[in-house]
């Protein structure tokens, strides 16, 4: 069966990813950008929050061992989708909670994903945009893989990265890889 591809934006995307290399059936995540208006943006254009762009993933999974939707669930349960614009101390529209679907399929899918979030969380409502179509922007190399390298080192990461990773395996235990 062929790979499917998928691209969410849940605030910094070293802690996206980070979250994702660790999923079942996920055999690639891709840190980027998508969803602004310059073509080919830079870590430190993004970050300056005027290009429109989102720090997002794109993950690349097995829809035979995971499900997009099961997909997007994951997502919603590993960031805070009600923040608008912003992710703890992240703040600006490139760390906005969002969904870019692939498909008219997906796009199905994402709204159902937002309204079971919303249906499971009484008195709170995801903020989450479904976006697109949009062109990807692969990240710099330096920030792929981030977590495993790097990340280890940074006390931002060191601070937000291992809480998600609890939720992750506390939320999701039958989607997360086995040691």
């Amino acid at each position: 069966m062929a790979q499917e591809q998928a691209i969410v934006a849940g605030g910094c995307f070293w802690c996206t990813e980070a979250v994702f290399r660790d999923v079942i059936g996920v055999s690639e995540v891709e840190s980027g950008y998508i969803g602004g208006t310059v073509a080919d943006p830079t870590y430190k254009q993004v970050c300056a929050g005027t290009t429109g762009h989102a720090e997002a993933i794109r993950v690349t999974y097995d829809p035979q061992v995971i499900s997009y939707a099961e997909i997007l669930d994951v997502f919603l349960g590993t960031h805070d989708p009600t923040q608008l614009n912003r992710q703890g101390n992240d703040v600006g529209t490139q760390y906005r909670s969002a969904i870019f679907p692939l498909s008219e399929e997906q796009q199905g899918e994402a709204g159902a994903a937002i309204e079971r979030w919303n249906a499971e969380h009484e008195g709170q409502r995801a903020v989450t945009t479904i976006e697109g179509p949009a062109e990807w922007y692969p990240a710099e190399d330096y920030h792929q893989e981030y977590w495993e390298g790097e990340g280890q080192r940074n006390p931002y990461c060191l601070a937000v990265i291992p809480p998600k990773l609890l939720k992750l395996r506390k939320s999701f235990q039958a989607k997360v890889k086995s040691a």
